[in-house]
């Protein structure tokens, strides 16, 4: 069910870049951000999204919603829009399988984009480092297990220039934390996760 949910998002993601890409886009945003490069810029935002992971060397899926900041820079050369950008999530997703709990309490990502500007339509591709924690816990007892780990990241987005400073958007993104030794488990495990969310930024 979980998975049906997710790939029902992934098409709906697909269908709205596909009709953004079709569309008349109208110019950007207000006079304020009207002009040669209205991409270009400091922003900082919100998101909200899905996350469905997958734990090696140990059968669970931790799944939940994830949500967090991000802020990030833009420089724009004519269409082509280059920046970086980091950004800070919680999630609540976990699985349970025999008597371990694997969850995903938090992951943040610093990263590099590269896309191409249709007037007020910005298309994107994102890659770069991931950091965050794995944690286990027994369901029959109180003992747990953290371990922080480092990665990559990388995913394809589009965003919308709102009126005003605000725009808005809906990204893909892969995280995939290395392995970690888990004394509890006897075994050594990371977390992949697959991500789609959508978030708002004001951009200065």
């Amino acid at each position: 069910m979980q998975k049906t949910v997710f790939a029902a998002a992934l098409a709906a993601f697909a269908l709205v870049a596909h009709a953004a890409a079709a569309a008349e886009i109208a110019p950007y945003g207000s006079p304020a951000r009207a002009g040669a490069r209205p991409w270009q810029g400091p922003y900082v935002g919100v998101n909200l999204g899905y996350q469905l992971g997958w734990v090696s060397n140990y059968p669970t899926s931790p799944t939940g919603v994830a949500g967090g900041v991000q802020a990030g820079y833009n420089w724009q050369f004519g269409r082509f829009v280059f920046g970086a950008e980091t950004d800070l999530q919680l999630s609540d997703a976990d699985d349970v399988f025999a008597p371990w709990k694997f969850s995903n309490p938090w992951f943040g990502t610093l990263r590099g984009r590269g896309g191409v500007a249709l007037n007020n339509v910005m298309f994107y591709g994102t890659l770069g480092l991931a950091y965050g924690t794995l944690k286990t816990q027994g369901t029959l007892t109180a003992v747990s297990e953290s371990h922080t780990s480092h990665g990559w990241a990388g995913g394809v987005g589009l965003e919308v220039a709102l009126m005003g400073n605000l725009s808005a958007r809906a990204e893909y993104l892969y995280v995939d934390l290395t392995k970690q030794p888990f004394a509890l488990t006897g075994a050594s495990h990371g977390i992949d996760s697959s991500l789609l969310r959508f978030g708002v930024n004001y951009r200065f």
